[in-house]
């Protein structure tokens, strides 16, 4: 009697209700703590087969409590899926109680009958109640819920009916995952109301900060991979992320591109067979080619980054030329004395009665004025690799720099351009050009000098002032020229090329961006602009240089008048004769000469002796950096034909 009693107790039990000998007691405080006692004055073997079986009921119980709270939405869909998948096994399993209570109606289950039929769904319980504490205890959800599931299905391999329901139930919980991800890799579109995706999205990053801010992290962390990501997601996350993020680009353009989708392609389920991976891998490289495609043909990236090159790397110089002879008078003023306005008109005159003006894209380029040096700018960068970043702070400022030392050229970039040619990148540009742009200057300055030069070649200056002067302006054009043809022909030209070359072979739109960073990296390195101690030794090469050609006037003017004082004495060239016919204003001359020849060894004794120091400094350099050999070889080179 006792054991029917206790038959129909346990029958009870199994779906958490108690009975006449069998109570259940939860512990205060913690919801999934709860177990099942049986009445003491019980059979002593009676209660350990039913002490046998309560493992069974509590983790029904527990089960059963953990479906219907995280049934709710709030705990996100992977627990919402999860919470279904349980249902639908405590469907099966209160069948299983059910048929067991038909028998124990029809007097055909023993204690014993009991026990060996709820056997089998013991280890399977007891498995589900594991995960659903542990999901409980540490609040998970999303891609936390599904690892956990994975991990203890991997632990419970050797038992293969506890580890296909495992599976079974990361299946199920994973659908709801699965339809997030394949809204983002097919259209581009976050559908993640409770934020369990892992992939996060930051909306106060905007597309337009790309061409404002030097450190615009748009493209870096618009989209970015949470810490918790799905184990059989995670070789494969950062190539999910691109996807989305290419098909958000071309949404932002205005052009709805979806992923074509067939019933292949269905992210319903994943498994051994890796039908999944196949999908993120067709996804990708049907977004990574069509926006590649769109930005190279339709927006023309290469014939922008071209035009880019034609002004800003002074490819094609002639609408320069035009520029610096009209702007002269406004680019001699302080730099904060200077009016924006009129350097734009000036710029879009000499833009327009040039040869840039076939050029379509000349509307986009524009003039600015920086507030400091070269030098002082790249101090202030300091994401560039600069060498020996200690010096920096001593980079001298000029006392009074004008708008030739601060003048610049920039670009208007439209989205999605600005992907690839960013704020930061212009910002490199400008610095190149501004660097090419003072050299122009004082190749400018010294070639006007040499045309002084050779206005008074018909005065016969042998073994005069002038000719030393000559001498010397010639040196100096052959270290300005030297310089800008590596600048120009050693640096920028092949390193464009080699650009222009791998921007065609380029498989992704993040290829290209890699490609171009590293060409204008390359270039700023080659140009000096990254090594201090050089840079300062050219800077101080081109301020004599600018220092003579603008004494060069003045020792002319001084030098010249000897032949006038010949031609006073009826061409006589005779030391003696020019004495004798007005010793005082000889004398005067010829002090005149010795200070003129005074300053003209002093600018070639500085000259040559910068010229000079640059010798050892770039022998030590050469090694680890080659392209210094090809600058030495130039620069060195004029400076020995002297």
């Amino acid at each position: 009697m006792l054991e029917l009693i206790l038959i129909d107790d346990l029958l009870f039990a199994l779906v958490g209700i108690e009975g006449r000998y069998i109570s259940i007691k939860r512990v205060h405080g913690k919801a999934d703590v709860v177990s099942f006692q049986v009445d003491a004055s019980m059979d002593l073997a009676l209660q350990e087969f039913a002490k046998r079986i309560f493992p069974l009921c509590e983790s029904y119980l527990l089960i059963d409590e953990f479906v219907e709270s995280r049934s709710q939405f709030k705990h996100g869909l992977v627990n919402h899926a999860f919470a279904a998948a349980l249902r639908a096994f405590l469907l099966d399993y209160q069948a299983m109680v059910a048929q067991l209570e038909h028998q124990f109606r029809l007097r055909r289950l023993s204690i014993q009958g009991l026990w060996f039929y709820c056997q089998p769904m013991m280890g399977s319980m007891q498995a589900l109640s594991t995960v659903i504490r542990k999901v409980s205890a540490n609040n998970y959800a999303g891609s936390a819920v599904l690892n956990l599931l994975q991990s203890q299905a991997k632990a419970m391999a050797g038992d293969s009916a506890v580890k296909s329901l495992l599976e079974k139930m990361t299946h199920s919980a994973s659908n709801a995952y699965l339809s997030i991800l394949e809204r983002w890799i097919y259209e581009g579109v976050i559908d993640d109301p409770y934020g369990e995706f892992f992939i996060a999205e930051n909306k106060s990053l905007q597309k337009e900060s790309l061409t404002q801010d030097y450190d615009a992290k748009y493209w870096r962390q618009r989209y970015s991979l949470k810490k918790d990501i799905p184990s059989f997601l995670a070789n494969i996350a950062g190539t999910i992320l691109t996807t989305g993020k290419y098909l958000n680009v071309m949404r932002e353009c205005g052009y709805n591109v979806q992923v074509p989708v067939s019933e292949n392609s269905k992210l319903m389920t994943f498994g051994s067979n890796h039908q999944y991976l196949e999908c993120v891998k067709a996804a990708y490289e049907f977004a990574s080619g069509e926006l590649l495609s769109l930005i190279k043909e339709k927006y023309d990236l290469i014939g922008k980054l071209r035009s880019i090159k034609h002004y800003l790397l002074l490819d094609q110089g002639d609408f320069l030329v035009h520029f610096m002879d009209i702007a002269r008078e406004e680019l001699l003023k302080k730099h904060d004395e200077i009016s924006v306005e009129k350097l734009q008109s000036l710029l879009d005159l000499a833009l327009r009665t040039t040869a840039a003006a076939a050029d379509p894209c000349h509307e986009d380029l524009t003039c600015c004025v920086e507030r400091s040096s070269v030098l002082k700018g790249l101090s202030r960068l300091k994401d560039l690799d600069i060498k020996n970043v200690s010096h920096g702070n001593d980079l001298e400022e000029p006392i009074s720099i004008t708008g030739l030392e601060t003048f610049s050229l920039s670009y208007k970039i439209q989205w999605p351009l600005s992907i690839v040619i960013t704020r930061k990148a212009l910002t490199k540009y400008q610095l190149i050009f501004r660097f090419l742009f003072h050299c122009k200057h004082v190749e400018r300055q010294l070639c006007g000098a040499w045309q002084m030069h050779q206005g008074v070649r018909a005065l016969n200056s042998h073994g005069t002032a002038i000719s030393r002067s000559s001498l010397l302006c010639r040196s100096m054009l052959r270290f300005i020229n030297s310089l800008l043809h590596y600048l120009t022909f050693e640096v920028l030209e092949p390193n464009w090329h080699v650009m222009h070359g791998r921007l065609q072979t380029a498989k992704s739109i993040d290829e290209v961006i890699q490609h171009h960073d590293f060409f204008l990296d390359k270039c700023l390195k080659e140009c000096l602009l990254l090594l201090p101690e050089l840079i300062k030794k050219v800077e101080k090469l081109k301020s004599l240089c600018l220092q003579y050609a603008a004494a060069t006037q003045w020792l002319i003017s001084l030098s010249i008048d000897i032949p006038k004082l010949d031609e006073q004495s009826d061409g006589s060239v005779g030391s003696g004769k020019l004495k004798s016919k007005n010793p005082s204003q000889v004398q005067k001359v010829m002090t005149r000469n010795s200070a003129v020849t005074d300053s003209i060894l002093k600018f070639e004794r500085e000259f040559n002796a910068e010229l000079q120091s640059l010798r050892p400094i770039l022998s030590s350099s050469s090694q680890a950096e080659p392209y210094l050999t090809h600058l030495a070889q130039w620069i060195l080179g004029a400076g020995n034909d002297q």
